[in-house]
């Protein structure tokens, strides 16, 4: 099950009653990432909230994962197709503010991508840091100082730690381009097993 939790800022009087919301979520917890089947869209962090609209109807709200991002539509429509079997009247409603963040993945989602063969983003100490009343200031990372050094471990300025390959477990990787299968991940080599691989780049 996974432990993303819908956002309780709405209006109690919009709120579906913890029966319904149950239901729905039982549903919609068998869609899966059309780009990564292995993990589900509540797991991505995809699925941000159900709620019921002023005219009645059920809203599922969705953050695209980047803007633009090309499989936004067949989620839609995956949805959309879910709900309409169980004759629930619903729509979907994109969702951009707050910008989805790899940290709203779940542990699950990570671990579902590693053994999947894609290096999952590191993990952020922002969620914390918010708790305490901190924020994080992130710098970017010197792509080309990372790639002349070869190994991605210790890369750069030291701003990010070393990716891992999801084969072997080795931190000797390097990044081989910095777009992989798809625009969210980056393409990387583990320099011990010699495997390319794609690593989801942290956001």
């Amino acid at each position: 099950m996974s432990q993303i939790a819908p956002h309780r800022t709405l209006d109690v009087r919009q709120q579906l009653s913890e029966s319904e919301q149950t239901k729905l979520w039982v549903l919609l917890d068998e869609l899966t990432d059309p780009e990564i089947p292995v993990v589900t869209l509540r797991e991505m962090g995809i699925l941000r909230a159900l709620r019921r609209g002023a005219d009645g109807r059920v809203e599922v709200v969705i953050t695209p994962t980047y803007s633009g991002c090309p499989a936004m539509e067949q989620i839609h429509d995956d949805i959309a197709a879910a709900l309409a079997r169980e004759g629930v009247a619903a729509r979907v409603v994109t969702q951009l503010a707050p910008a989805w963040t790899t940290d709203w993945m779940t542990a699950e989602a990570r671990e579902k991508l590693r053994a999947y063969g894609i290096a999952p983003p590191h993990s952020a100490a922002a969620a914390a840091l918010a708790a305490e009343g901190q924020s994080v200031v992130r710098f970017a990372s010197n792509m080309r100082a990372g790639r002349a050094g070869g190994a991605s471990a210790g890369g750069g300025f030291g701003t990010e730690p070393p990716v891992a390959c999801p084969q072997c477990g080795s931190t000797k990787t390097t990044e081989t381009s910095h777009f992989g299968s798809t625009a969210c991940k980056a393409l990387y080599r583990c320099l011990d097993c010699m495997e390319p691989f794609d690593h989801f780049k942290r956001i």
